[in-house]
C-alpha cells in the first residue's frame, strides 16, 4: 500500500491530506501496518482501513463521531467506527447508541449494525486508531495512527466550519483540544459501553442537539434513520 494510493476509492481527502499522507512519518506507519499483517491477524481488512474517508467526503462532512480503535473480534471491524456489517451480532456499545437514538430522536432501532448510511450522509465515523490485532484491544495504539488521526481532526478544524463533533468517553474528549470551538461545536458524553452508558451517555440527546446546531447554521440536518 503506497502512500499515494492508500484510499481504495477516489475521495477529496486525498487532496486535503496530501501533505500528511506523503510525509515520511506516514509512510513508516503504512509500512509497519503492512508488516504487522505478515505475522498476526489484523482488523479491519486492508482495503477497509481508510473506509471512513471513502464514504464521507470532506466537502459533505457535517458530523464527526470519534471512536477509539476498531473492534477486535472476527468479522466485526469494517472501517467505520462503531459499525459492523449486517450479518454480525450487534456489539453492546452499538446497542446503547441505538437506545439513545430512539429515546432522543424517535428513530426506530434496526436489527443490524451497518452505519454506512450515516457515513454517506456526512457523518465521519472515525476511529483514533485505524487497525488492531485480533483479540487484543488497543494493540496498535503505539503504532502512530493517533498522530495521523490528530492531523485529520486538526485539518477539519482549520479548513471547515460548523462541524459538530460528538466525543463520547474520556479518550475522545481529550481530542477537543485539537478543535477550534469558535468555528465548530463539541458535544461530550460518557462512552456508550455498558460500563459507562448509564453515567452520562443515556440522556445526552446528542443526535437531536447535533441536528439543531446544523439547522441553526443553515446546514441540512442528518437523517439518523437507518434502512432495514
Amino acid at each position: 500500500m503506497k502512500a499515494k494510493s492508500v484510499f481504495s476509492k477516489a475521495t477529496d481527502w486525498q487532496r486535503i491530506l496530501s501533505e500528511t499522507i506523503n510525509s515520511t512519518e506516514f509512510r513508516h506507519l503504512i509500512a509497519e501496518s503492512e508488516a504487522s499483517r505478515k505475522h498476526s491477524t489484523v482488523f479491519p481488512e486492508e482495503n477497509q482501513v481508510f473506509r471512513a474517508f471513502e464514504m464521507t467526503s470532506f466537502e459533505n462532512l457535517k458530523v464527526v463521531i470519534l471512536g477509539q480503535d476498531p473492534y477486535h473480534g472476527p468479522g466485526q471491524a469494517n472501517g467505520l467506527a462503531f459499525s459492523v456489517n449486517r450479518e454480525i451480532k450487534l456489539p453492546p456499545s452499538l446497542k446503547n447508541i441505538y437506545k439513545e437514538l430512539q429515546s432522543d430522536a424517535g428513530v426506530n432501532s434496526v436489527n443490524h449494525g451497518d452505519l454506512s448510511s450515516w457515513a454517506s450522509r456526512g457523518v465521519l465515523l472515525l476511529n483514533s486508531v485505524l487497525t488492531v490485532e485480533a483479540s487484543k484491544a488497543g494493540s496498535h495504539r503505539k503504532m502512530g495512527w493517533q498522530n495521523f488521526t490528530d492531523e485529520v481532526i486538526k485539518t477539519i478544524s482549520q479548513k471547515k466550519e460548523g462541524v459538530v463533533f460528538l466525543l463520547w468517553g474520556n479518550y475522545a474528549i481529550e481530542k477537543s483540544k485539537l478543535i477550534d470551538t469558535q468555528k465548530h461545536h463539541i458535544l461530550t458524553a460518557t462512552h456508550p459501553s455498558p460500563l459507562s452508558a448509564y453515567r452520562g451517555f443515556f440522556g445526552c440527546r446528542h443526535f437531536s442537539k447535533a441536528n439543531l446546531l446544523l439547522k441553526n447554521a443553515g446546514i441540512k440536518p442528518v437523517d439518523w434513520q437507518l434502512p432495514e
